[in-house]
This record gives structure tokens, C-alpha cells and sequence, in this order.
């Protein structure tokens, strides 16, 4: 067994295991840690505990100490100088002439180095960009090119829910989402109703899939043929959210099918067709969704 604590960075960042050497620490308490980029400041969001050793594949690095007030002052310079730098490095691209989206800067905690996020649509050649911050700042400059889902994490936002953006908010990672979900959910496959603002499939899609797959595997799908009060028929619609089928009776072939409650027929024979959604209508081929995934 191994004694750890694990430390996060920023409020939705991934965390990281550290050797706590000798102190006792509880969540919320702020420390200095040494880290592959050098020192840094993080908080506590795993207190003591003992682990297996195959929860830490390599090498554990140590707390430093506990934070102090020079510390926290030396945080919030560095917090204070991050509105020039992006100033700053925003002027130079544009003088530059570069196809960059610069997104966010950020110095590390011995401000030994300053980092530049950026988007770009295709690759970007900085050289020079590096060699006349370098010069403007008198520290180390790197840049790295972000994706457009880092993008609206680091800046936040509301969704079309109304609430701030999941990533901004809780998520440490994320999760693959695919059109898949979309449609095992039956929600609308407009590209404008399922993509977040960052113009990706809504991670939120990933949330209640397992549920979805769960009652998919207990609800007949369109095409089984069950037994109802009613008499014998097929089932035309699905809800698995609600339990209900809509089925068209054998003997009424013409009449509009009924509607009953799974818990109330009895399947005679599954149906053997291509997945479809909840819904029981499959999607429309034509719709362009790939560039979503």
C-alpha cells in the first residue's frame, strides 16, 4: 500500500496523486507541490489515504509544504499579470499575421514560464511569435493549440439548459459522445439541437445513455410481435422511458394500433431488425452529422 493525496490545479481539472511526506492534509487545504513543470500551488481534493500500488504506476512526487502568505501573494500576481500577457501576445499575432484564436495565458507558479492557449483550424507556424514574447516577457513562452471543447471549458458559458456549461463546472474529463446516442435517446438529430455551444455533440448526451441502454435491452422493439389484454399484434412504437408500446392488433389490422404498458404483454417473438430509437421511427439518412462527432 502507498499514502497519497491527490491535488487539482484549477476547479475542473484532472487530479493528480502526490506523496504527501509526513503531512496530514485535509480537503480544501492549499499546497505546494513539485510537479514535472516545477513547482506549483493546487488544492487538496483527496486527503490521506492508502492505495494499492497499482492505482500509482510510476514514481510518486512530494508536497513541498503548505502554502503560505507569500505563496498566496505570489498566486495572485501571477493571476494579476495574466490580463497583460493575453493583451500583450493578442497584439503580436495580429502583427504577426497568424490564424490563431488566442484563448487564455497562464503563468506558473515560479512565473518561469508563461503558457498561450490558442485555437486554430489548422497547423500554425509560431516560431517567430515565441522568439518576440520571449523578448517582451524575459521568461520561457510556450504555446499550445487547444480543441474547441478545452475552448469552452476554459471560458465558461450557459447551455441551452440554462445552466453553465458541464465542463466549466464539474467535468475533469471528457467522455466520447457519439450520434449513436442521439438516436438510442430519440432526440431530434438536427445538428443545432444536440451540439453544445462549442459546436460538439452535448456531453450531457453521455449522462443517461447506460439508463437508455438498460431499458432498451427490457423494451420490445417495433417489429415484435407480443400478446396484449386485446389479442395478439405488433408493436409499431416504442417509449422506454415510460414503458409504453403502441401495438397494432392482428385482428384490427386497419384501426389505429393501441396503446399499452410493457408490464402487460407478453413477447412471442422478438423483432430482428436494424437498431432503432426509442421513438420507432429511424433517422433520416440525409442529415449531415458527421462533422459533429
Amino acid at each position: 500500500m502507498t499514502e497519497i493525496i491527490g491535488v487539482r490545479f484549477k476547479n475542473t481539472g484532472k487530479t493528480y496523486y502526490f506523496y504527501p511526506n509526513g503531512n496530514r492534509l485535509d480537503k480544501g487545504d492549499m499546497v505546494v507541490v513539485e510537479t514535472a513543470r516545477g513547482l506549483e500551488c493546487g488544492e487538496v481534493v483527496i486527503p490521506n489515504r492508502q492505495v494499492g500500488k497499482d492505482v500509482v504506476n510510476k514514481p510518486l512526487k512530494s508536497v513541498v509544504r503548505m502554502v503560505t502568505p507569500e505563496d498566496l501573494l505570489r498566486v495572485e500576481e501571477n493571476d494579476s499579470k495574466r490580463e497583460k500577457a493575453l493583451k500583450l501576445c493578442q497584439e503580436r499575432i495580429e502583427a504577426h499575421g497568424l490564424d490563431m484564436k488566442l484563448v487564455d495565458a497562464e503563468y506558473t507558479f515560479d512565473g518561469n514560464k508563461l503558457l498561450f492557449y490558442f485555437t486554430s483550424d489548422g497547423r500554425v507556424d509560431f516560431r517567430e511569435l515565441v522568439k518576440d514574447l520571449a523578448g517582451l516577457f524575459r521568461t520561457r513562452i510556450e504555446l499550445r493549440q487547444i480543441g474547441v471543447r478545452d475552448e469552452a471549458k476554459m471560458l465558461g458559458g450557459h447551455g441551452i439548459c440554462g445552466q453553465p456549461f458541464c465542463c466549466s463546472r464539474f467535468l475533469n474529463e471528457f467522455q466520447p459522445v457519439s450520434i449513436k446516442m442521439a438516436k438510442e435517446q430519440g432526440l431530434s438529430l438536427n445538428p443545432s439541437k444536440i451540439s453544445g455551444s462549442c459546436g460538439r455533440l452535448m456531453c450531457c448526451l453521455k449522462y443517461e445513455q447506460d439508463t437508455y441502454e438498460d431499458l432498451m435491452r427490457q423494451t420490445p422493439r417495433p417489429g415484435a410481435l407480443v400478446n396484449t389484454p386485446e389479442g395478439r399484434g405488433m408493436v409499431t412504437e416504442a417509449n422506454v422511458l415510460t414503458g409504453k408500446l403502441k401495438v397494432r392488433l392482428d385482428q384490427f389490422p386497419d384501426s389505429p394500433p393501441v396503446t399499452v404498458h410493457m408490464r402487460d404483454i407478453k413477447v412471442i417473438r422478438s423483432a430482428v431488425a436494424a437498431e432503432m430509437p426509442p421513438s420507432g421511427k429511424m433517422p433520416d439518412p440525409e442529415e449531415r452529422l458527421a462533422e459533429l462527432e
